[in-house]
């Protein structure tokens, strides 16, 4: 028989019968009806081609067929219970590798890693700057993305939906443009930028105001190297922490899901 054609459903189905010699307590202990246990039963003594269960006054009773299969079986599901163990020992690795962009890993991530760490030094980070980048190419377990939503990926926003207008203190009197936060349409660009940390970088500098997304500059708000010309305003676009469903349910990124949030 091809491993690919076992039975397994029907087979846990008929340990469990064996071991209760009961089709309604094993169906209790699989939360099934008793018809279905029978029915699996039959579906497997149909394959097999032996009957596995005679019924007698005092109830079931195994064949000698069932009884010669039942030690290698069990034995089996002994062997899957501790495959599953050893995959699921990696959820308990210390090690995180996450994309980030590079302006909300300095401004708001860093910190709050380093107090993650502080409190677990066994943990080790390995940063990945594209945060765009495909979970199992880069072997993943979180990414953040200045985006609208997790779509299909398993997310929670980290910080509100909100963006501002900042400058420098005596900036000169124009905009700094970038794809994610155009300025208005009637704006007077002085200097167009990639992405979020050379608008930043730039608005530092006093080289005009831009539209950013508040988490990137609330420190520099809070000592004075930036001022709020205009918001804070809710925005469509957030930065969440998000990853396909198995990396989500992973123990070590539901701790760290926890820190970040405060949850």
């Amino acid at each position: 028989m091809k491993r690919t054609h076992l039975p397994l459903n029907a087979l846990r189905v008929f340990d469990a019968a064996a071991r209760h010699l009961s089709f309604t307590r094993a169906a209790d202990e699989l939360a099934v009806t008793p018809a279905a246990v029978g029915q699996q039963i039959r579906a497997l003594e149909d394959v097999l081609g032996v009957v596995l269960f005679r019924r007698t006054s005092k109830g079931l009773e195994l064949t000698d067929e069932a009884e010669a299969g039942l030690e290698a079986l069990r034995e089996g599901f002994l062997r899957f219970e501790e495959s599953v163990q050893a995959m699921q020992a990696g959820q308990s690795s210390h090690n995180y590798t996450i994309a980030v962009p590079r302006e909300f890993y300095s401004q708001w991530l860093a910190p709050r890693l380093a107090e993650f760490q502080k409190a677990h030094p066994e943990i080790r980070y390995q940063l990945i700057a594209d945060e765009d980048a495909d979970f199992t190419e880069a072997n993943l377990d979180v990414a953040i993305r200045l985006v609208e939503g997790p779509d299909e990926l398993e997310g929670v926003e980290l910080a509100p939906a909100q963006r501002v207008t900042v400058a420098a203190p005596g900036a000169a009197d124009g905009w700094i443009s970038w794809p994610t936060c155009p300025p208005p349409d009637d704006a007077d660009v002085l200097l167009q930028v990639g992405n979020a940390g050379q608008a930043l970088s730039s608005a530092l500098a006093g080289l005009g105001k831009t539209i950013m997304p508040l988490p990137l500059v609330e420190e520099a708000l809070g000592d004075g190297r930036l001022v709020a010309i205009d918001g804070p305003h809710d925005s469509r676009r957030a930065y969440w922490l998000v990853a396909p469903r198995p990396q989500w349910r992973q123990k070590k990124v539901r701790a760290l899901v926890e820190h970040l949030t405060g949850s």
